[in-house]
């Protein structure tokens, strides 16, 4: 089809490690990432999963590193990768016609900084780069500035959907005929004082600073919040036609997916699931296929009591017997923008080695949890499609659908 989706190429940065590859071999030991952060001492939730192997100036070289906030860097190594990938040279792809579209929500240490700068009566002393190496449309600009790309470049916030949103849109580009290649993804990182303790306030965050490595548990019926985590994903989407014509790798097919809101509460999503079954229902539309072509769910599951029903009930409304459940987060946390693109690679990784990772610390589903959820060990399954949720404040649902070449 003319107007089919390839993904030629993979790249990410996480807790779990510094690319797809020890990414994917971490998350499937089923085995937390977080830990007692000392950036977060002192405060009500001092523990997080932050990206600690990452080295930005190693990668990047120090004058790069110097004027970008730690979200662009990491959005910067996983588009190098993912062009790596997917075998992207400059006289195999037309640059106008290359595209990219970056959810962030600009999370930024350097604003922090000249803050504190403002106060002590010192504004000489703000960075220049404060701005420029801070705004949340830089991830997508940095990107295009390092690769060359002349086609759109757009940032994309609709807070833990971004990532995901980012790939629908992506996918809107490459159908409607404006871009051949669009780098598409999500970057953030939320291990911050700010975000620790607006999100405690929220009593969103779960408190095992006992026991940080088993505080995400999604599903479980002892979750008590999500936890903070940072990264980065971004895959290579492209027409099949151009992919084909230049012998690229597919990884898979990006065959549907849907952007709706609930409009039904600023944080909370609707109890009954109804506005996630709508996207979820929306996305398998615009593949054409229906519940039963479903293999397994990669589900957003923050490990919050809300959340995790509402998804629950959602998948149980679209599912008469939903498929084999998955939710990354038990592993990686919860890393905001960056969570959907971070979640849409992994179920790319699921398809390819034909293996579903495990759902981190899940002793005991919680009531009106009834799904199928993977834990303790992978499981391999033959699958052909696999569908990947992700959800945000405002009421934000991203819904994408995934198939084997």
């Amino acid at each position: 089809m003319s107007d089919c989706v390839a993904v030629t190429g993979l790249g990410m940065v996480t807790a779990a490690g510094n690319d797809a590859a020890s990414t994917w071999e971490r998350v499937n030991t089923g085995v937390g990432t977080a830990r007692l952060d000392p950036q977060l001492e002192g405060l009500p939730v001092a523990f997080s999963c932050r990206a600690e192997a990452f080295e930005p100036a190693h990668i990047l070289g120090r004058t790069l590193t110097w004027r970008m906030d730690r979200f662009i860097q990491l959005a910067l190594v996983a588009a190098r990768q993912a062009s790596a990938d997917a075998r992207l040279e400059h006289d195999s792809v037309d640059p106008l016609r290359v595209g990219v579209v970056i959810g962030a929500s600009g999370s930024s240490g350097a604003s922090g900084a000249a803050w504190k700068k403002l106060i002590a009566g010192r504004p000489q002393g703000i960075s220049p780069t404060t701005i420029p190496g801070s705004s949340a449309n830089m991830a997508a600009g940095e990107v295009s500035l390092d690769i060359g790309a002349q086609g759109p470049g757009l940032s994309v916030n609709t807070a833990c959907a971004s990532g995901s949103t980012a790939v629908s849109i992506a996918r809107d580009l490459l159908r409607s005929g404006t871009c051949d290649v669009v780098l598409a993804g999500g970057s953030d990182t939320a291990c911050s004082t700010f975000m620790a303790a607006s999100f405690d306030k929220l009593r969103a965050l779960s408190r095992r600073n006992h026991s940080p490595e088993a505080a995400s548990r999604p599903f479980d019926a002892e979750r008590d919040g999500f936890v903070l985590g940072e990264g980065a994903a971004v895959l290579v989407l492209e027409r099949s036609e151009h992919a084909h014509a230049r012998r690229a790798p597919v990884h898979a097919y990006l065959a549907g997916a849907a952007l709706g809101c609930d409009a039904y509460h600023s944080t909370a999503p609707t109890p009954d699931g109804s506005g996630a079954a709508r996207s979820i229902r929306a996305a398998l539309a615009s593949a054409g296929m229906e519940p039963s072509d479903i293999d397994h769910v990669n589900a957003h599951g923050s490990s919050t009591t809300l959340n995790d029903l509402s998804e629950a009930r959602a998948l149980r409304t679209v599912f008469p017997t939903p498929p084999p459940v998955t939710a990354n987060k038990g592993v990686l946390g919860h890393s905001l923008a960056a969570a959907g693109a971070i979640e849409a690679a992994l179920t790319v990784m699921t398809l390819t080695h034909q293996q579903i990772p495990p759902t981190a610390n899940l002793g005991r589903l919680g009531d009106g949890i009834e799904l199928d959820v993977v834990t303790k060990a992978p499981r391999a399954l033959h699958m052909r499609s696999a569908l990947s949720t992700s959800f945000g404040f405002g009421g934000q649902n991203a819904v994408l659908i995934f198939t084997s070449p």
